[in-house]
């Protein structure tokens, strides 16, 4: 498989700015973030300048654009703020619940992570109502754990696809490779593949994925080991998942998983709140 260099490409996004602090910034701040608006023809101007550096470079550069989203609250958010990161890292995180709260394996979202994912579908209609529309991912990506699994098909069910009368424009495609940290925790254990397929019945499962969960262990996977995961990922994208003449893609996974991305990207570390999209221009050149 190809393999590919990653840079951010700076100058169109809030949140791709050196003091760019995601407290101020927000989850879902107006147009993903886009630095240029006071143009009617904001959301056109941006594709045109993406349009030129793809024009403009040369043989083996690709430019492409994609929407990360963080999923909403899950259980495991509500009980690492009830007890506390150290004492969740070092005691509850290994358990399913507390007698309460079920948070493992693979919590769903509260009802506030389903109002965040909400947010950002919100997010997604207001900017196509426009005249001068934002341009929609042709390929959408999602982790297999239910929380992002559920906050994907808010943010894009009835933008992208289940749209009644109309051909599906796009379905998100699970990737094992785009799940949380791996191992320890057990909210970061996936179901099975069978309770996958129908919780999600128009998703698409990537071939080769097994029926248990057979990478989470004991053991809990590094930082630099969830790096280089995620920059697998996104050679994957790069070299077999977005067609050549694609260029919007969107992935909806976690924060551990999209900090990886991030830094595989070169991008400055971004702590993306739950339910946050993050918009980020992207440079491959191929190796």
């Amino acid at each position: 498989m190809k393999t590919f260099s990653f840079e951010v490409v700076h100058g169109f996004f809030l949140q791709t700015d050196d003091s760019a602090d995601p407290a101020i910034i927000g989850a879902n701040p107006p147009a993903f973030g886009l630095k240029h608006t006071s143009s009617p023809t904001y959301w056109s101007d941006f594709k045109s300048s993406i349009t030129k550096l793809q024009s403009e470079a040369p043989r083996g550069v690709r430019y492409a654009v994609c929407w990360f989203g963080r999923h909403g609250q899950g259980w495991h958010n509500v009980a690492e703020s009830l007890y506390g990161t150290k004492a969740w890292d070092e005691h509850w995180s290994l358990l399913n619940g507390d007698g309460k709260i079920v948070w493992g394996p693979d919590p769903e979202l509260t009802d506030i992570g389903k109002k965040q994912a909400r947010a950002a579908h919100k997010g997604w209609v207001v900017e196509l109502a426009k005249d001068d529309s934002v341009p929609l991912p042709t390929r959408l990506f999602s982790s297999p754990l239910s929380r992002a699994a559920s906050t994907c098909d808010i943010t894009f069910r009835a933008i992208l696809y289940g749209v009644k009368g109309k051909d599906d424009a796009a379905k998100p495609l699970i990737l094992e490779n785009l799940r949380e940290d791996i191992g320890e925790h057990t909210c970061d254990k996936r179901a099975t593949k069978t309770e996958i397929q129908k919780a999600f019945p128009d998703f698409v499962i990537e071939p080769g994925f097994t029926e248990q969960d057979e990478l989470w262990s004991a053991r809990r996977e590094t930082h630099e080991e969830i790096t280089t995961r995620l920059r697998s990922v996104l050679d994957r994208i790069f070299a077999e998942l977005l067609p050549e003449d694609e260029t919007y893609f969107s992935i909806t996974a976690h924060g551990g998983a999209i900090g990886a991305a991030l830094r595989v990207l070169g991008h400055k570390p971004y702590a993306l709140p739950t339910g946050g999209v993050i918009p980020v221009v992207i440079k491959a050149t191929q190796n």
